[in-house]
């Protein structure tokens, strides 16, 4: 399944693929490791019938007293192994998102990761998502830099915290978004009964900032402002069982047409984050009155709510209304958390 994060037993991993070679290299007992690791797994994407990226990680319980100064703490998640083949998809990007889903999952204190200081691109990537340089590690290979996440600290940015959000003071709104657009914008929000066919390594997918472009009235809404995300009906079924919100997202910025000089600097802005090629953003342009919205993607339901439920039980909205963009109340808000299955841990206030 290409384009598709897999998890494998390391026993049904090929080490002779020339994707480890550099591991090898750093690491002069990556392949002792790797086989002792028989039975524990990984996530793989693969493309063209080659491994393009591996991430492993692993629970601790305590202190972790290897690396100085020690972490302090009753629960971490490791990121025990993380390498990707660059080729501008941002793939890194999606693998941290992985991590620190499971992070969340399994209520642990901090997230942490040990990397050579060479690896300045990598290092930077995590820094960027709220992991800190805590101190080092000396291993047999040299001394590795050690980036720790708090995920108990509220670092009052949107991009610091990721995953986590801070839903005081912000709006909540319901956003829908085509069926068409939806599965490949926000991968791990992906239907049962659809293809991971439709999952490619790009950068739409990969992200974890993605921009949509909408003529609905989302300038309501700014920086911190929550999107619950709402997949509309598939062609020839009814909204009532078909229609359902998957994701949870959180406003960057919006920007309105007006405010790019020209088609071009639109056309570059959204074709960044966005699943809309250059027709397709072509076609919003000369419609005229749109908007975009940059946003992270924070969270995917683990039970994805229909409509009728949305309606019958959780009391949001009716059968009459047009449900594209509307405001959601707090309780409704954290209802669709609970009633969704999202961990309670990525709300911090």
């Amino acid at each position: 399944m290409e384009g598709y994060l897999v998890k494998k037993k390391f026993s049904e991993i090929d080490l002779s693929d020339s994707f480890f070679d550099s591991l090898k290299s750093d690491y002069s007992e990556f392949e002792d490791w790797f086989k002792r690791k028989n039975s524990e797994e990984a996530y793989l994407l693969h493309k063209d019938c080659k491994v393009e990226g591996f991430l492993y990680f692993k629970i601790e319980s305590g202190t972790i007293k290897d690396i100085t100064p020690h972490i302090e703490c009753n629960k971490a998640l490791k990121i025990g192994t993380m390498k990707i083949n660059p080729h501008k998809t941002r793939l890194g990007e999606r693998f941290i998102k992985k991590a620190l889903d499971h992070a969340l999952v399994e209520d642990v204190d901090v997230c942490y990761v040990t990397v050579f200081d060479k690896h300045q691109t990598l290092v930077n990537l995590f820094k960027k998502y709220g992991f800190t340089l805590h101190g080092t590690k000396d291993t047999q290979n040299g001394q590795e830099l050690v980036l720790v996440k708090n995920l108990n600290e509220d670092k009052n940015d949107i991009i610091l915290n990721y995953p986590l959000i801070s839903t005081y003071d912000a709006d909540k709104y319901i956003l829908a978004i085509y069926p068409e657009y939806h599965s490949s914008m926000f991968p791990d929000s992906i239907l049962n009964n659809e293809s991971v066919d439709i999952l490619e390594d790009v950068s739409y997918t990969n992200s974890i900032h993605k921009i949509y472009v909408t003529r609905m009235p989302v300038n309501r809404a700014s920086r911190g402002d929550i999107f619950v995300m709402y997949r509309t009906a598939d062609k020839g079924k009814t909204a009532e069982y078909s229609s359902v919100v998957t994701s949870v997202c959180v406003v960057e910025e919006v920007k309105s047409q007006n405010e790019f000089a020209d088609f071009e600097e639109f056309y570059t802005y959204a074709t960044k984050y966005s699943i809309f090629d250059r027709s397709d953003l072509e076609l919003w342009y000369r419609k005229g009155k749109c908007f975009t919205v940059k946003m992270t993607y924070n969270a995917a339901l683990s039970r994805r709510l229909i409509r009728q439920k949305l309606i019958d039980n959780l009391r949001i909205g009716d059968r009459q209304m047009r449900w594209s963009f509307f405001e959601l109340t707090d309780g409704q808000f954290r209802n669709i958390i609970e009633e969704g299955g999202i961990s309670e841990r990525i709300i911090i206030d």
